[in-house]
């Protein structure tokens, strides 16, 4: 059994007969090292008290008059972090579809978006100006096209 430490990310990861089993780190929330085999981002103690919220969160959820509930009110009520709530929707654990005001952040913006990692209006922005793009790459090559074939005429006519 070897133990290799990689210094620049300060990480470490069991190797047993040239096979990687588990990395090592520091539990985001606690601090503590744990395995990361990656199923959790935490550790076992942290993932437990994850799942207590989540359990408490979803409870507050499941009541007909809390389906509708935004982002800040599940925080106010149940006293979960933002970050965590985020998360959960991400992995799907709790859906978009059966709460509707349920999401997480866009990558870009920070609007909440209920799926990919960025919300309509930054994917309509982004293909916006990846049209523009085109259409000026399409017109620079037609532009150098044409300067390459007006060349080509006025070099037959220098000839004779």
């Amino acid at each position: 059994m070897v133990l290799i430490r990689c210094g620049y990310f300060s990480q470490s990861s069991l190797l047993i007969g040239g096979l990687v089993l588990a990395e090592i780190r520091n539990c985001p929330s606690c601090g503590e090292f744990f395995n990361y085999t990656g199923i959790r981002d935490v550790c076992y103690k942290c993932s437990q008290k994850e799942e207590e919220m989540y359990q408490i969160v979803y409870r507050f959820l499941r009541k007909r008059e809390n389906r509708a509930a935004t982002v800040d009110r599940i925080v106010e009520a149940t006293g979960v972090d933002k970050e965590l709530l985020f998360k959960w929707v991400r992995k799907g654990r709790l859906h978009p579809a059966v709460f509707p005001n349920l999401g997480y952040p866009c990558d870009n913006c920070g609007r909440l978006t209920k799926k990919g990692k960025l919300c309509e209006s930054c994917v309509t922005e982004l293909k916006s100006d990846l049209r523009t793009f085109e259409a000026a790459k399409e017109f620079r090559e037609s532009i150098e096209k044409s300067e390459r074939l007006t060349y080509l005429a006025d070099k037959e006519k220098n000839k004779k």
